[in-house]
């Protein structure tokens, strides 16, 4: 297990490094990158949720996968949690929510993505997916009042977001139209004349949505390529940022979850793994952008992104090496 989250953050980090060196030599400009990433966000993304909960949810997917977006809110109170014990430690009084909100927030989507994928296949998917749902709540609602104390903006930000109401569509037409589930691999010859028009719409989104993940990559690794950040010694509370997002949240994540299993809480390996990848994974992408709108600190928030992404090359297979040695 933890060879396969290494080659697969490895290439990820490659193709990470590629939209780095595209920005950092002009090929990506940030016009560009900017409009990348809406594709990302508000195209691809809502097509991928979309074929994937039309093909893989039923019934006893969702008995099964039900805790999934529980679970990612989890996540995000356990790593806060570990900011608010780290804070009188690595941060200042100016700095305090940045760092918290840093510390809390993991890149719950487009990492995890692909290693969940390369483990656990279309069901991973899914998982991360519903893992999504819970994130998206807690990051607009406990993650706002976390950086600047207010929830005026959260209810806007839900209503509006895409990828919900695209996690939404398809699971309700997954479940009132079960024939639905194979239009995205429907062939000319088995399809009836009814069925071309919504197999070549939903064929055309599958499409689209597979390109969610190499976007996504070079459009992380050209927002990186954007930041300013000099190379100097590294400040106190960027070191706490680092040890609290990489190290202190995964492993309280791990000695959480081990409590919870010693006490008869039956947690399915899938969900549990998936569990400790997003819990392990670097600094959002997507905590720059709501720094700088909320009135974080938004180098810090910079330097943060920046030094974990490059940081959980190395400590992501560090943790799933220690899973898989201890058997947890």
């Amino acid at each position: 297990m933890a060879h396969v989250v290494f080659l697969k953050i490895t290439s990820m980090f490659l193709v990470i490094l590629a939209g780095w060196f595209a920005r950092r030599l002009g090929f990506l400009a940030r016009e560009i990158t900017a409009t990348l990433s809406l594709l990302v966000v508000d195209v691809a993304f809502p097509a991928l949720v979309f074929t994937q909960m039309l093909r893989t949810v039923d019934l006893a997917a969702l008995r099964e996968g039900w805790f999934a977006p529980l679970l990612c809110g989890m996540l995000i109170f356990i790593a806060y949690f570990a900011g608010v014990l780290l804070a009188p430690i690595f941060g200042n009084k100016s700095q305090r929510n940045t760092f918290i909100f840093l510390v809390a927030i993991p890149n719950w989507i487009f990492l995890p993505l692909p290693i969940a994928q390369a483990l656990y296949g279309d069901s991973g998917v899914r998982t991360v997916l519903l893992c999504n749902v819970g994130a998206q709540v807690v990051l607009w609602s406990f993650g706002v009042w976390i950086l600047h104390g207010s929830m005026s903006q959260a209810v806007k930000h839900l209503v509006a977001n895409i990828g919900l109401w695209a996690t939404g569509l398809g699971i309700v037409i997954a479940l009132l139209f079960p024939a639905a589930r194979e239009l995205e691999t429907l062939s000319p010859a088995e399809a009836s004349p009814s069925m071309l028009v919504p197999a070549a719409i939903v064929q055309a989104l599958a499409m689209v949505g597979s390109l969610t993940i190499p976007m996504s990559l070079l459009a992380i690794g050209a927002q990186l390529g954007d930041l300013t950040i000099a190379i100097h010694r590294f400040p106190r509370v960027l070191w706490g940022t680092l040890l609290g997002r990489l190290l202190v949240a995964p492993l309280l994540t791990l000695a959480i979850s081990y409590l919870l299993m010693k006490m008869g809480v039956n947690i399915t390996e899938e969900t549990r793994l998936i569990g400790y990848l997003i819990a392990s994974m670097p600094v959002a992408i997507s905590c720059s952008v709501m720094t700088e709108r909320l009135g974080g600190d938004t180098t810090l928030a910079a330097e943060g992104i920046f030094y974990s992404t490059f940081f959980s090359l190395l400590t992501v297979p560090a943790i799933f090496f220690l899973i898989q040695r201890f058997g947890l």
